[in-house]
């Protein structure tokens, strides 16, 4: 099912409800997972073209007919003034940059406003060390927009680390 089928679906007709179950305090291994990867600019950390870069990558997933896996976008802070955007598709894109990645993740689902992500990412760290992990690159999932944060009553944010 094509991006725009399956949003005009949703209760929202944007982000699906989120189910935090399959994305708690697990372990996993990915082998090739494909992305399409592009840069937001940010201002101190906060997002400024998010909605615009959403919007174009979108276009572009749906010009290839691929789709989004489990509407995955994980961003990757990398200083206060840029943010990669990794989105997760089933098969390469035409005209963005295409990454995958492999190896061993440790995810943990939070619940609560942005302004907690600190926090989260210091408990995350304990937990990871609590496993006996040691981080190598984390990754943010705002999994969704603040409209639909709204409509849901929820913000679920998930930190993905590769170990």
């Amino acid at each position: 099912m094509k991006s725009k089928e399956f949003m005009a679906k949703t209760e929202t007709g944007c982000c699906p409800r989120f189910n935090p179950k399959p994305w708690q305090n697990k372990t996993f291994k990915w082998k090739n997972k494909k992305f399409v990867k592009d840069k937001v600019f940010t201002l101190f950390y906060v997002p400024i073209n998010f909605g615009s870069v959403m919007k174009k990558l979108m276009k572009k997933i749906e010009l290839s007919n691929a789709t989004c896996k489990d509407w995955m976008g994980l961003s990757d802070h990398t200083s206060k003034w840029n943010m990669d955007i990794y989105i997760a598709v089933d098969k390469e894109v035409s005209g963005v940059e295409n990454v995958t990645l492999s190896g061993k993740f440790l995810s943990k689902v939070y619940e609560g406003p942005y302004s907690e992500t600190r926090e989260w990412c210091k408990d995350f760290e304990k937990y990871a060390k609590s496993k006996k992990c040691s981080i190598k690159k984390m990754y943010m999932w705002y999994t969704t927009c603040p409209k639909c944060t709204k409509f849901y009553g929820k913000t679920y944010t998930v930190i993905i680390a590769q170990i």
